[in-house]
């Protein structure tokens, strides 16, 4: 059945239905909006943001600039749209990335150009975590397109098209509106794009027609539809036959989810595989939070050489392994260091299978296929097994003496005993990666990273973005000191919009990453004093409360502060820590990293 967008009499969404969320970014069924709007003008700017609102992003995060002035002045007028003004608009992308993360689809809106080339960054995020973010530039006036003139905001050539042609390469659809004709047409196409193809879509609208009614933004916004993707059923019964046989024969088979779940929206179908196969289940460090790890065949992340414990020696010695949705890039391989073989592996991609070195079945629907394949399997626990044999619970770091320096392991039992189903973790790149990775999420827990584009700096907006998505849970977000100097301006607009997250900011005195992969000068930093930054940030307006903390004391108070006294402050807490201690995983995956990174060249 198609899926509705908006209605004929309606402008307003269910918060309850249009874009939820049952589990970390799996996007539900877009339901019908449910408020009438009465009195709306239609115009463009109103109709672009009714549609926002029908589809669930109900908040926007924009940075103001001269061309999209008018079009934010339509954006606020609408009943249940929240105009977020961000600090910068590499953090409106950030924050909107963060939001569809949660919500299922995110919105940014910046000026041209300067706004737009700045929010890229962003976007191309987006667009390699398979993120449904909606990007709005405010464009040139409508009159000036083809007249040979020069604008401001833009490289000092006529042509307007340079910022167009740096979206093109990081959304799936591009409209630039600058006639009224057909600009209906444009957005609820560039819309629509974005839902289907779960990527970031880029609409810039002349900013002399915001203000401007046409008879196609109706009074009643004109409702369109998503036509759902279909399996191939003969291709969908040829793969489940073959997998299932492949499969079938072996002796201690194991099933591994990967970071496309989520734009497959396969979590739930993942899960009933599992149930019915019996197979140990583990997940790849960048799918970390869409499966949920109080299943009872669980067994933690598969990352190669850093895994977390027996996991990968379950998972490598298996003579079968289905990989639902993976992405095998050099970060996720550990430098290309996987053992695993592809006569062994099924690999399930959102819409395709490939089974060992052939066959491979296109047009077949990974939720469809995994659906499938658990009727058909026979039920084999061997691996969990296996697995449950070897098992050795994992040992809790030593106690800190008094006034013995924090350890970051110590730091990260306390955060551990924090979670419960009404938080959510923001992982940081960097270290926090990996030890964010040993975390075990309750049920419920929310879990967010950027491991395929690794930006430093992602996590501020995002934080700001996931927590103004589901403002029920309590955000968690782990940021190292280098990363944090990225984008710190943006605590600013969290404390503005009345959000209470607790940020830690891990205070090591360098790029630690970058440390264990080839270290130089170049990755020591500035040392600031963060908590009082924050404090500078804060300025008596809005809730925060901030301390700065060196030893396991400390750190026991102030968490019990955070989650008490303060529990609806935004709380930010500095941990002062050894420039050299890492997690044992970083160590191993950076030299691996290093390693790859430094491969002479081929023979020519």
């Amino acid at each position: 059945m198609d899926t509705k967008i908006g209605a004929l009499d309606t402008c307003m969404p269910m918060c309850s239905d249009v874009g939820s969320i049952p589990t970390n970014g799996v996007v539900s069924t877009i339901q019908n909006s449910a408020i009438p709007c009465n009195s709306v003008e239609s115009t463009l700017g109103r109709h672009l943001a009714r549609r926002l609102v029908q589809i669930g992003a109900t908040d926007v995060f924009s940075v103001p600039g001269d061309f999209n002035l008018t079009l934010l002045d339509h954006l606020i007028a609408e009943p249940g749209l929240n105009l977020i003004g961000c600090c910068n608009e590499l953090n409106a992308g950030y924050a909107a990335d963060g939001y569809a993360r949660a919500r299922g689809v995110g919105a940014c809106a910046v000026t041209f150009t300067v706004g737009g080339l700045s929010v890229l960054n962003a976007i191309a995020g987006a667009y390699s975590e398979n993120l449904p973010v909606i990007c709005i530039v405010g464009g040139p006036n409508s009159n000036d397109y083809g007249t040979n003139r020069i604008l401001h905001h833009t490289i000092g050539l006529a042509d307007f098209s340079q910022e167009l042609r740096c979206f093109q390469t990081v959304t799936c659809y591009q409209a630039v509106v600058n006639n009224l004709e057909d600009a209906h047409e444009q957005i609820d196409m560039a819309i629509s794009t974005a839902l289907k193809e779960s990527k970031p879509v880029y609409i810039s609208i002349s900013c002399n027609l915001p203000a401007i009614p046409h008879p196609t933004f109706s009074h009643e916004p004109v409702p369109f539809s998503l036509s759902p993707k279909l399996s191939n059923p003969m291709g969908l019964e040829a793969a489940v036959e073959a997998a299932a046989e492949f499969l079938n024969k072996a002796v201690k088979p194991v099933m591994v989810g990967g970071p496309k779940l989520r734009v497959a929206k396969a979590s739930e179908a993942f899960l009933e595989l599992a149930d019915a196969s019996g197979y140990a289940l583990a997940v790849m460090p960048s799918a970390k939070g869409l499966v949920p790890e109080h299943h009872s065949h669980f067994i933690g992340t598969y990352w190669g050489a850093v895994s977390t414990a027996f996991c990968a020696e379950i998972v490598e010695s298996a003579d079968a392994y289905l990989f639902a949705g993976p992405i095998f890039n050099d970060y996720s391989s550990v430098g290309y260091s996987l053992l695993l073989k592809k006569e062994k592996a099924i690999i399930v991609h959102p819409d395709r299978v490939v089974i060992g070195n052939g066959p491979a079945f296109g047009c077949v629907l990974m939720k469809d296929f995994l659906k499938a394949l658990a009727k058909r399997l026979k039920h084999n626990p061997t691996a969990y097994e296996n697995y449950h044999r070897i098992y050795v619970p994992e040992g809790h770091p030593l106690k800190c003496e008094p006034k013995e320096a924090l350890r970051v392991n110590v730091l990260f039992e306390h955060i551990q005993n924090m979670l419960s189903s009404d938080t959510a973790v923001i992982a940081e790149t960097g270290d926090s990666w990996f030890n964010c990775q040993k975390l075990k999420l309750p049920e419920g827990c929310g879990y967010e990273f950027q491991m395929q584009y690794g930006s430093i700096g992602w996590s501020v907006g995002a934080t700001l973005g996931y927590a103004q998505a589901v403002p029920d849970k309590r955000v968690i977000a782990c940021i190292g000191d280098g990363s944090f100097q990225v984008t710190a301006q943006d605590v600013s607009t969290m404390l503005r919009c009345g959000q209470r997250t607790i940020i830690f900011l891990i205070n090591n005195a360098g790029y630690t990453i970058e440390v264990e992969i080839h270290d130089g000068p170049y990755n020591v930093i500035k040392n600031w004093n963060y908590t009082g930054l924050v404090d500078a940030i804060h300025n008596g307006e809005g809730n925060c409360w901030t301390t700065k903390v060196r030893y396991e004391e400390e750190l026991i108070e102030a968490i019990k502060t955070a989650t008490n006294a303060k529990k609806d402050c935004l709380c930010f807490i500095e941990v002062i820590v050894h420039k050299d201690d890492t997690s044992k995983e970083l160590l191993e995956w950076g030299s691996r990293v290093s390693a790859a990174n430094s491969r002479p060249p081929n023979p020519q």
